[in-house]
């Protein structure tokens, strides 16, 4: 199993205004702020890092907070268009309360019969909090003094890709991931890997003439899978190359390497590992306090500093 791809290891999405980002996720959710770095493409921007008490894979949302410049995306076929969230089987109707509070605007809902709510955050990126009970998940969550273990998310449940037709991933995700078909509604069919028991389920909903979508402010940019070190990330990047996919050399993103490639439905999809983890460069008591810069960055740290908007 160790072998295997092991889940979500994170998702990164598109965001406007970095406070206003900052603020949705850490006081409305109650996630941790984790890590605030930069872009490696574009130094002058954040890239925020958002999970539980550790960041731990299966748990990490990242942005990247491109301000007044981003114009809104829209979801549609080749894209992921949603993420969803574990929450304790008891919570919606805090959550239903406490977003509608925060002119956040819900719906109720049912799928594969688990109940879940959606809706969309300041920048129109669409999340769903998917009430799962404590036999089948029991991570330990991250809280706050307004967002208690009781009701606060555990990390993510699944993520929903909207494609005009799904063999083709669904190929990558079963023949070359490892994943399995475990149940359909309509045209919604879920796939789920064994190699772990949570943030372990893909959605792929297929929509044969939806439209592109737009990747900008509001959307998912990429999807990340897990494994658990160098090698087992190496012998995948063998398997996409001999399928004939285009693959990135491995990347150092400081907290983790990475592998990018395009799934032939086209989602950008990601292998990153578990090594180093976010405490290489901050003990865990600091994580998110200071702003980490990559050490290419490092000179510049006085003038990156002055065009970022501060946070705190």
């Amino acid at each position: 199993m160790e072998n295997n791809i092991l889940g979500i290891h994170h998702i990164t999405a598109i965001a406007g205004d970095a406070k206003r980002n900052f603020d949705f996720y850490t006081q409305v959710l109650g996630l941790r702020f984790v890590k605030r770095t930069v872009n490696f493409d574009d130094p002058q921007t954040y890239h925020f890092y958002f999970g539980d008490e550790q960041g731990t894979p299966g748990t990490i949302l990242t942005f990247f907070p491109w301000g007044d410049r981003v114009r809104r995306g829209s979801n549609g076929s080749g894209m992921a268009t949603a993420i969803g969230y574990s929450v304790p089987q008891d919570s919606l109707d805090f959550w239903a309360d406490r977003l509608t509070a925060n002119f956040t605007p819900v719906t109720r809902g049912t799928r594969f019969g688990q109940a879940f709510l959606s809706f969309a955050d300041p920048d129109g990126l669409q999340l769903e909090l998917i009430a799962t009970d404590a036999a089948t998940d029991d991570r330990k969550p991250y809280v706050t003094e307004a967002v208690s273990a009781a009701v606060a998310t555990k990390g993510f449940f699944n993520t929903t890709l909207t494609l005009n037709s799904i063999k083709a991933t669904a190929a990558i995700l079963t023949e070359v991931f490892g994943y399995k078909l475990v149940a359909q509604e309509e045209n919604r069919y879920r796939y789920a890997t064994d190699s772990i028991a949570t943030a372990n389920v893909i959605d792929l909903v297929e929509l044969p003439v939806e439209p592109r979508g737009i990747g900008a402010g509001g959307t998912i940019h990429h999807i990340a899978f897990r494994v658990k070190d160098d090698q087992t990330q190496m012998a995948y990047r063998d398997k996409i190359q001999k399928l004939g996919l285009n693959i990135t050399p491995q990347i150092d993103r400081n907290y983790f390497h990475s592998l990018y490639f395009r799934e032939p439905g086209g989602v950008l999809f990601e292998i990153a590992t578990d090594n180093p983890g976010f405490t290489v460069d901050e003990p865990l008591e600091e994580l998110g306090q200071h702003l980490k810069l990559p050490v290419q960055y490092e000179d510049q740290r006085a003038l990156i500093e002055k065009h970022l908007v501060p946070l705190d």
